[in-house]
């Protein structure tokens, strides 16, 4: 909403989302090298910086430039975070002897983490409608900040030790590398389903579009990360369907064709549908990784999902909601065909 009320058109947030997959696509997998190699923890720690880096670059020049330096600073974060994240998890698991635990705290932290969106829309429409996006951006820039100062907090088990070289550096990466081969259909997956979470982005114009007033979007929205902290709490005690991500794409394309605000009830069935599928296919791929560069392989998936996000942005452009649920689709299909 920002860039849009700022003057950008459709296909200039298009752009800007595939600078923000750009940056991804060549930071993602060596960042994963610098989480297995050195702190997986210090990789969280700095992301929250350089996310708040981002956010303030927002504020400060509300120009197409301004938010692409903004994405810059957010995709170097969050490469910082994939796989470091996911990696810190399970080997923490596995320390204790806990790694079978894994799925149903994966489908937890999801949960936890749509379910904070609740309160972050309210505080959202109150800050916008106290003191507009600038409001909203500099309480963003403080979020990030706490969280790389609780991920400080975060314990860290101890791994096999390396001579503190460059070489270390560049045979985890590649170590890393070949690990994905005898796993690749579980990063395949991955990537595929994974890269959808880039049409979240759209969500709030979707509402918008659908003549949902400005102001009251994030309250419009509030029960699709609801209906998606369900779908990924169920993912942890369900076991996995094929159908299940096919009739999210189904439930996307009715939704789209309505083009109401009660279409929005859809779009929330769309995404638990999606993140009870997502949470599956992420903990299937971390029970398969055996070797000590998980946060690489992890990464490996993630820049193949960036690849895929690139489609996405160009059918929001050239066909909508529509388009981009008719991908769901056919996901689903080569999903179902691999398991």
């Amino acid at each position: 909403m920002l860039f849009a009320d700022s003057g950008l058109s459709d296909a200039q947030i298009s752009v800007l989302l595939a600078i923000w997959s750009l940056t991804a696509v060549v930071f993602e997998v060596p960042s994963g090298a610098l989480a297995d190699r050195f702190s997986r923890r210090g990789c969280l720690v700095v992301a929250g910086v350089l996310q708040a880096a981002g956010y303030a670059a927002w504020v400060l020049f509300p120009s197409f430039w301004g938010f692409a330096a903004g994405f810059v600073l957010w995709g170097l974060g969050g490469t910082l975070t994939s796989g470091a994240f996911e990696a810190l998890l399970y080997d923490g698991l596995a320390a204790n002897g806990d790694e079978d635990r894994y799925g149903r705290l994966n489908a937890r932290v999801d949960a936890i983490e749509l379910i904070a969106q609740v309160p972050v829309a309210v505080v959202a429409t109150a800050l916008f409608s106290c003191g507009g996006y600038e409001a909203a951006g500099w309480a963003s820039v403080a979020m990030c900040l706490a969280s790389s100062v609780i991920a400080l907090r975060f314990p860290e088990p101890e791994r096999g030790s390396e001579d503190d070289d460059e070489a270390g550096y560049f045979a985890t990466l590649k170590a890393g590398l070949l690990a994905s081969i005898p796993i690749k259909r579980a990063v395949l997956a991955v990537a595929l389903v994974y890269a959808l979470d880039a049409f979240e982005e759209y969500f709030t114009l979707l509402a918008q579009d659908w003549d949902v007033p400005t102001v009251w979007v994030p309250l419009a929205t509030i029960g699709v990360p609801l209906t998606g902290a369900a779908g990924a709490s169920l993912a942890g005690r369900l076991p996995f369907r094929g159908w299940v991500l096919f009739a999210s794409g189904a439930l996307l394309i009715v939704a789209a064709w309505l083009a109401v605000p009660p279409a929005i009830v859809l779009l929330g069935l769309f995404y638990g549908l999606y993140r009870f599928v997502l949470v599956h296919v992420e903990t299937e791929l971390q029970h398969r990784i055996e070797s000590d560069s998980r946060a690489t392989v992890t990464s490996v998936a993630a820049i193949g999902s960036e690849f895929v996000a690139f489609a996405i942005y160009g059918l929001w452009v050239l066909g909508s909601a529509i388009a981009v649920g008719v991908m769901v689709l056919v996901v689903a299909v080569v999903i179902r065909r691999r398991q």
